[in-house]
């Protein structure tokens, strides 16, 4: 359905400034929270040498022109994240960052090409930490929105229950799926068992499918759609393959110190306890991007600035949390752009 109006109609602008309002609402809370807990608010540049290593993300590109008149390329980064831990690294001890962050192919009911995250972090503390910091924050965008009850699209959460914690091998034995059997201890993975699983539950293996296409599969289609029903969901321990800038858990190597938030179905956070070994972490990062060429035909650099700093960093744990999809739970929007001051222009997609 096309909107008969575009956002900046006074009419139109009148039905959704009440939506705007409890968001300028939840951001004034969450900056007051943080504030009190010791957390130093800090911004980081939005043009990077590179915009994240990740192989499923797609930045905006530029480029920088010096007094010679010559160019290198930049990128408008996809996260905060490089230059936060940058900041750890540097001294910084509690900080947090409401980061304009951009990705390209992505636009719809819950992605837009430019929205905000919430990162924080915490040097010596560990990623349990933020799981209580999550539960702290959907309680008080929902007091700051008036309501008691968190929804998307017919799904519903309450955000001062107890959240529910579930391991990723517990969710995927939920649909018959035994996920570490199919996971070594170093970390490498059995696309063949994995599919010969997948297709026992009923889902489609195509011949180039990698582990990670398979996992993503089962992940989508038969275990987010009922996470964060009733009440949130922590869905925590991710393959280590699956968590590329996490370190392993102490008990067990095949899985990671990685979790995301879930309420009403929707993503809402990404956690890790930080991986802190810089030839680990570009060890993955060339994984990820020769995926990414495999893929899309293209590959973003390595911040070298970001991987000298990572050996100085101290043991921390950081988060992730998509400010406009929160809103959009605690007023019960449909769409990211009910709750942006000014979308991009161009209609919804």
């Amino acid at each position: 359905m096309i909107d008969p109006s575009p956002w900046w109609h006074p009419d139109r602008h009148a039905d959704r400034r009440p939506v705007l309002m409890a968001r300028n609402r939840i951001t004034a809370a969450l900056r007051a929270h943080f504030a009190a807990g010791g957390f130093v608010e800090v911004e980081a540049a939005c043009l990077q040498v590179s915009p994240g290593n990740e192989a499923h993300l797609s930045a905006f590109a530029t480029q920088i022109l010096g007094s010679d008149g010559a160019a290198r390329p930049l990128y408008l980064h996809t996260s905060p994240e490089f230059a936060c831990k940058t900041l750890l690294a540097a001294g910084e001890r509690r900080i947090v960052s409401f980061a304009r962050v951009f990705r390209n192919r992505e636009r719809g009911p819950l992605h837009h090409p430019e929205f905000t995250l919430l990162e924080w972090y915490r040097a010596g503390e560990d990623y349990d930490r933020l799981m209580r910091d999550c539960a702290e924050i959907l309680a008080l965008a929902a007091e700051m929105a008036g309501t008691r009850s968190l929804t998307y699209r017919g799904h519903e959460s309450d955000p001062f229950a107890q959240f529910e914690r579930l391991t990723l091998a517990e969710g995927f034995d939920r649909v018959g799926i035994d996920l570490l059997a199919t996971v070594a201890p170093d970390g490498t993975t059995d696309r063949d068992g994995l599919a010969a699983a997948v297709t026992k539950a009923g889902l489609r293996v195509a011949g180039d499918d990698t582990w990670a296409d398979l996992f993503s599969r089962v992940l989508v289609a038969r275990i987010e759609p009922g996470l964060g029903t009733g009440r949130p969901t922590i869905l925590c321990e991710y393959p280590v393959s699956e968590a590329a800038l996490a370190r392993p858990t102490a008990r067990d190597p095949r899985v990671s110190e990685r979790f995301e938030l879930y309420a009403c179905g929707v993503e809402l956070a990404n956690a890790f306890g930080e991986l802190t070994d810089p030839t680990e972490q570009r060890r993955r990062f060339v994984l990820e991007m020769d995926e990414k060429e495999r893929v899309y035909g293209e590959r973003y650099p390595i911040d070298e600035a970001f991987l000298d700093a990572l050996a100085v960093m101290p043991e921390a744990s950081g988060i992730a949390l998509g400010l406009d999809r929160l809103v959009m739970l605690c007023v019960g929007a449909r769409h990211i752009e009910d709750v942006l001051w000014t979308p991009v222009t161009g209609g919804r997609p």
